[in-house]
Order: structure tokens, then C-alpha cells, then sequence
């Protein structure tokens, strides 16, 4: 019996434990810290610079994934899923900014996320600028590999569904096969842009928030 009252107590202690820690986690400053960083990636993502290369003038580059990348560095990798997927909902809920019936989205929550999770992880277990630098570089790569299945799977069929079956006249086979370098080295650009970048802007970030205790 003491050996059972022993064991209640125990995992009474460690949910007391996991329940204290997402209460931490989510204060009200790294919430409202969450929203500016939801707010910022949301309008930057507005301000895209389009890239046709190989033809493919559908592919346009923005860098609201800084903004994702940083807050994940910042706070956590949930935290960072969690500023992805409302900025990608924010893009949903108002269907002007969506050309492809929030395919583009979901393979941009898909494809962010997984860029994210590498580096941050490592980050929270070894906070030097090697292991930034490592992760960041393994990040690009996976992430250009997940964005190609992303709109094989996901984006071609959707936007050929959109515009009637065909994008630019062909089938999807067909325009993926056209354009997957493109899609391939645009997203290897966007993914190293977005790393270099969160480099160049994470060290004063982290310094002014540091001052903020959050």
C-alpha cells in the first residue's frame, strides 16, 4: 500500500511538473510576444518579390519566415510551429491573399515547420553559433526536399484543379517535370536567404528581449 501511495504521489508531482511548465511557457508576455511575431510575419509575407525562373512566374519570394525562425530560436520550436500556423491562417482567412485555395499555405506551414524544428530543437540543448550554423545548413536542405514533395503533392494539383485542370496548359505530370529545378532552386534560395538573415538579426534580438526578462 505505501509502495502504491508512494507511486500516486510521484505522478502527481510529475503532471504538477509538466502543467508548471507550459504555464511558463505561455505567459503573457511570450503570448503577446507570439502575436507581434504573428503580426510581423503575416504583413512581410505580403510583400513578395516574384522569381520566374526557368518560366515558372508563379514561384515569389518573401521572408516572413525570418520572423518564424527568430521567435522559434527566441522561445521554442512549439512556439515557432504555433506563430506558423496562425500566419498561414491569417493568409487563409482572408482569401485575397490566397491564389491557390490555401494550398500554398498548407505546404508553407508544412514545409516552414520542418525548417524550423532542426535548428531550434538543437538550439534549446546547445546555444552556440556552431550548432546554429550546422543546423541551419541541414535545415535548408531537408526543408528543399520536403518543398518539392510539397508541390508535387500538394500545390501543382491544387492550383490545376483552381485553373480548370492544366497549369499553363499542361497536366500536372507534366508541369512538375517543367518546373521541379525551378521549384528546387528556388526554395534552396529562399531557405538560405531566410537562414542568413535570422542570423544577421537574432543576436540583437535576443539582447533587447533579454532586457525585457522574457
Amino acid at each position: 500500500m505505501e509502495i502504491q501511495q508512494e507511486q500516486v504521489e510521484q505522478n502527481q508531482q510529475r503532471k504538477e511538473s509538466k502543467h508548471f511548465a507550459w504555464k511558463r511557457r505561455f505567459t503573457p508576455k511570450r503570448l503577446a510576444l507570439m502575436g507581434i511575431f504573428v503580426a510581423l510575419s503575416f504583413v512581410v509575407s505580403l510583400l513578395e518579390i516574384p522569381m520566374p525562373l526557368f518560366g515558372a512566374s508563379f514561384l515569389k519570394l518573401d521572408f516572413s519566415g525570418v520572423f518564424i525562425i527568430l521567435i522559434s530560436f527566441l522561445l521554442g520550436p512549439v512556439e515557432g510551429v504555433i506563430v506558423c500556423f496562425m500566419k498561414e491562417g491569417l493568409r487563409c482567412f482572408f482569401p485575397v491573399f490566397s491564389s491557390s485555395l490555401c494550398a500554398g499555405e498548407l505546404a508553407n506551414f508544412v514545409i516552414t515547420s520542418t525548417y524550423l524544428l532542426i535548428p531550434s530543437i538543437a538550439y534549446q540543448k546547445k546555444r552556440t553559433l556552431k550548432t546554429v550554423l550546422i543546423t541551419l545548413s541541414i535545415a535548408c536542405l531537408v526543408a528543399t526536399g520536403f518543398a518539392l514533395l510539397a508541390n508535387r503533392l500538394i500545390i501543382f494539383p491544387t492550383y490545376a484543379y483552381v485553373f480548370g485542370g492544366t497549369i499553363f496548359g499542361l497536366t500536372v505530370s507534366e508541369a512538375f517535370a517543367k518546373f521541379w529545378v525551378a521549384v528546387l532552386l528556388f526554395n534552396l534560395i529562399k531557405t538560405v536567404s531566410v537562414g542568413l538573415m535570422t542570423l544577421l538579426l537574432y543576436k540583437r534580438l535576443s539582447n533587447f528581449l533579454k532586457k525585457l526578462k522574457i
